[in-house]
């Protein structure tokens, strides 16, 4: 499993994590068995490979730490977001956007310019072109002005 596969993974993650009320321990748990990647093999090509080892810890580090900073990480979204409320924001584009600035902020092996392209590049399979710019343009503000080395 190749490391954008397993971001897109945590995306979905940290997407249920904004509405499910249940802590992010048993969201990975229930969610990184092999059982439910064989049910969903189906359904989207990023299941049809249940995360081992490095990807595994990698999904898990950002899930728990999008869940353990969210309050932070929409802070953020919200001072950058230029035209939009937070509640007009797509969940999926809000999770999006906590992974890519938790990326940034807390895992220093992960480029700023890669947790963006990534970011703008999920956008563009779930989201649509307005939502994908509004993402970009908010990612690069909040690289320029918080993050020490973009």
């Amino acid at each position: 499993m190749v490391r954008s596969t397993a971001r897109e993974i945590a995306v979905h993650l940290s997407y249920e994590l904004s509405f499910a009320g249940v802590p992010a321990d048993e969201v990975l748990e229930r969610h990184l068995s092999a059982e439910n990647f064989a049910s969903l093999a189906g359904e989207d090509e990023v299941y049809q490979e249940t995360p081992k080892g490095k990807q595994r810890e990698y999904i898990t580090r950002l899930v728990t730490g999008v869940d353990q900073h969210a309050f932070e990480l929409d802070s953020y979204i919200e001072k950058y977001a230029k035209g939009w409320r937070f509640a007009r924001m797509p969940l999926v584009a809000t999770a999006i956007m906590r992974v890519a600035m938790y990326e940034m902020l807390y895992m220093e092996d992960i480029p700023t310019g890669v947790a963006i392209n990534e970011a703008v590049e999920l956008c563009k399979k779930y989201e649509s072109d307005e939502v994908v710019k509004f993402v970009n343009g908010l990612l690069g503000t909040f690289a320029k002005e918080e993050i020490k080395s973009t």
